[in-house]
């Protein structure tokens, strides 16, 4: 979707709002997620300055995506064909000295990990085109039952679901959002970083491994020690991946169902679960 139609969804979005363009479109949907944001503590100046900015925006294609999102759907025999499977042990290679590393401080196999980002980012080179910071807080933004119904009815007709499903859904989702938001904002502050700048996909994931902000500042790991936490860095990707699992439970030697059960935690999908295990198999072959 390029970014010529996602303005004009905009522009359609404050049209619903009774706004003349889609930046006071935005700047509307999210009045009441700013005043949130400020009574948990963030800065009211910094607040109002980032949702003033014209790539902050609603974000209604990534998040209409979201809802419609079903792991049951996913293709992942894609990951385990002759040319995948080439792919990822070229990563195993080309990545061996850091690989191995990570493997002695973690305890977590180089073949797993290389699993989970052969899966989760194509091994760093599909991280996804959106803004994290614009999902996230559409998503966070829904929270006010008013924002609701407006995203509903500016929702792609061809993605667009049953208003009780779609109700059902957002209750769920609209606080993981603003959580997740909220530690958007605390990771790039922490890093010096700008939270407009960071790409995610459409669920509001970041970098190599697909970190949600939550488990960025949770288990996001200094793989390289440049004394900071990048995960579209190989050597920081790799070893969040290892520290996230081991404190999951993953231990050198451990029986398939606690390797299940670790990975889980990871994506809870039973159908990602068995493709990780899968790939990993055919890369110690």
């Amino acid at each position: 979707m390029n970014r010529k139609w996602l303005f004009s969804l905009g522009v359609l979005f404050g049209l619903w709002l009774g706004q003349a363009a889609g930046q006071e479109g935005a700047a509307t949907a999210f009045e009441a997620l700013k005043k949130r944001l400020v009574a948990d503590g963030f800065s009211p100046e910094t607040v109002e300055r980032l949702y003033a900015r014209p790539e902050v925006f609603v974000e209604a294609d990534g998040v209409s995506r979201f809802f419609l999102h079903s792991e049951a759907k996913l293709n992942y025999d894609q990951f385990t064909t002759p040319e995948s499977i080439a792919r990822a042990k070229a990563y195993l290679s080309d990545h061996a000295e850091l690989l191995e590393r990570v493997e002695a401080a973690f305890g977590v196999e180089r073949e797993v990990i290389t699993a989970i980002l052969l899966v989760e980012s194509r091994l760093g080179t599909v991280t996804g085109g959106r803004s994290a910071l614009n999902i996230l807080s559409t998503l966070g933004a829904l929270t006010d039952p008013s924002f609701q119904e407006d995203f509903y009815r500016i929702l792609p007709p061809e993605r667009r679901i049953s208003r009780e499903r779609y109700l059902e859904r957002v209750q769920k989702r609209a606080e993981w959002g603003y959580r997740e938001l909220k530690a958007l904002l605390r990771y790039a502050e922490r890093e010096g970083i700008d939270p407009a700048a960071v790409p995610a996909s459409y669920a509001g994931a970041v970098g190599f491994a697909q970190f949600m902000p939550t488990n960025i500042l949770a288990y996001g790991e200094d793989g390289d020690g440049d004394g900071r936490v990048d995960l579209f860095a190989h050597a920081d990707a790799v070893a969040s991946i290892a520290n996230y699992l081991r404190r999951h439970g993953w231990r050198p030697g451990l029986e398939r169902e606690r390797r299940e059960k670790a990975i889980h935690a990871y994506n809870p999908s039973v159908y990602y679960v068995n493709a990780i295990l899968a790939v990993a198999e055919r890369l110690r072959n």
